[in-house]
């Protein structure tokens, strides 16, 4: 059983004991600091909520409803939803602000209260570190009987925001439709398996093959979209009937493609193609996080532009898009940010933008993967036991490679020449993040490796 308690919400395995899992307790206390906290910083009294398709998904929105009505909260439910639809109907909505019901990529037993500001976007570092201290002291103060909210329930959000997509003027529907592409969708039995074929119809796609689309829950597969949980749309795309595989998470944030012939286009290299496509109309700055390829420096360079790099975390690479007026941004694991849109993750604007890219360009996705430059991004994780002492670890490496140029911005990220090494704590997952780039997939292995049995000897060390 877990429960995380982070800036940007509350996280956790249902069942379980109070305060170890995510209960129904939970559910309402964390709710509950939330709506408090909204209503103690805007004149707003209204939250737009929305989840995804995981099976504990209706008895967690039922808590969080009736908790916000307690509070005098009205709330508009848009029902299944994506995270980046939630994102867009807060403002839309002229409210206070948002929650989305999601445990974005973790397994079925996980969900998650995921907390937005007035603009839809992810709370900040102090505004989450306020809610968390409002559910320490259950600083909560009720409405009397006359003074409930109200609740509405509102499941046209996802046209206007398809539509809203559709208006975007990179966005080419007619080159799409021209195209006649032949595609896949692996929604993983969660909400993109209705919200994504809705868009390839928007968009003039007719041959869709739906995979896993029926948002029930039961979740075939790991849903994080990496390439060792998608065998099975990969087979089906080997067999060469078909131009464009497309699979999204949950709560549709994240983007992962797959070749004409199975191969994997590359969640790194969703953001360097979508990029690309946006800097050869409009020349400009881009963000990711420090654990994303360079790949997308080099294509920003080329453009004329500049490429920055944040902390990890959304809000993180969204502070600094705006500070450096980027025209694109977002992170490594498939998230696209087109402010144009909406400053969060969208796998739908992402796709969108993918097709039109695709099609205008004339060639087939391994064709157009091949134009950018190869880099291997060795992704890994190291589970940690309760009251292991993350940051003396990650100081304890430091230590070791004091000499290679380090960044701590956020944990430790060591430079070797042309390939880096990046170790941080998940704010979601009790774990360790190591990820290492290198030119060849061998090389970042053997680099990951190598920081991974550093962090053993010291974990083995301490534990002698």
């Amino acid at each position: 059983m877990a429960l995380i308690k982070s800036i940007s919400g509350i996280r956790g395995t249902i069942g379980g004991e109070v305060g170890q899992a995510l209960t129904p307790v939970d559910v309402v206390k964390f709710a509950a600091a939330y709506g408090t906290w909204m209503l103690q910083n805007t004149s707003n009294n209204t939250i737009v909520i929305g989840r995804d398709a995981r099976l504990s998904g209706d008895m967690v929105n039922r808590l969080v409803v009736a908790t916000l009505q307690g509070l005098g909260i009205n709330v508009i439910d848009l029902g299944l939803s994506t995270t980046p639809t939630v994102e867009m109907a807060v403002p839309a909505k002229k409210a206070g602000g948002g929650i989305i019901l999601t445990a974005s990529h973790n397994p079925k037993q996980w969900n998650a209260l995921k907390l937005l500001n007035q603009h839809g976007e992810f709370i900040n570092d102090a505004e989450g570190k306020r809610v968390l201290e409002i559910a320490e002291q259950e600083a909560f103060n009720f409405a009397d009987v006359n003074k409930l909210g109200k609740y509405t329930q509102s499941d046209k959000f996802i046209k206007k925001h398809i539509k809203a997509i559709t208006d975007l003027p990179l966005v080419d529907v007619e080159a799409i439709k021209a195209a006649n592409f032949k595609v896949v969708v692996d929604a993983v039995n969660s909400s993109g398996g209705f919200a994504v074929p809705m868009l390839l119809e928007a968009l003039g796609v007719t041959q869709i093959e739906k995979l896993y689309c029926e948002p029930d829950g039961n979740f075939p597969h790991n849903p994080e979209p990496l390439p060792e949980n998608l065998g099975e749309i990969s087979r089906l795309m080997e067999k060469g009937n078909y131009d464009v595989g497309i699979v999204v998470d949950p709560d549709v944030d994240r983007l992962a493609l797959v070749n004409e012939d199975g191969s994997m286009f590359g969640e790194e290299y969703t953001l360097v193609a979508v990029s690309d496509y946006v800097l050869q109309h409009k020349v400009g700055n881009t963000v990711s996080n420090l654990s994303s390829t360079r790949a997308l420096r080099d294509v920003t360079e080329k453009a004329g532009g500049t490429y920055f790099a944040s902390a990890v975390g959304e809000v993180n690479v969204v502070n600094m898009m705006k500070e450096q007026n980027a025209v694109m941004g977002g992170e490594g694991n498939g998230g696209i940010i087109y402010p144009e849109l909406h400053y969060g993750r969208d796998a739908l604007v992402g796709i969108a933008l993918f097709l039109s890219h695709l099609a205008k360009s004339g060639l087939r996705m391994s064709g157009l993967r091949a134009k950018y430059p190869n880099y291997y991004i060795s992704k890994n994780k190291i589970e940690l036991t309760q009251g292991i002492d993350v940051d003396a670890i990650l100081g304890k490496v430091q230590k070791k490679y004091a000499k290679q140029p380090i960044n701590t911005i956020d944990g430790v990220k060591i430079e070797f020449n042309r390939e880096w090494v990046h170790l941080r704590k998940s704010n979601t997952e009790p774990i360790i993040r190591i990820y290492a780039e290198s030119d060849s997939l061998s090389t970042a292995d053997h680099l990951a490796n190598k920081i991974i049995a550093d962090i053993k000897e010291i974990i083995s060390d301490k534990s002698e």
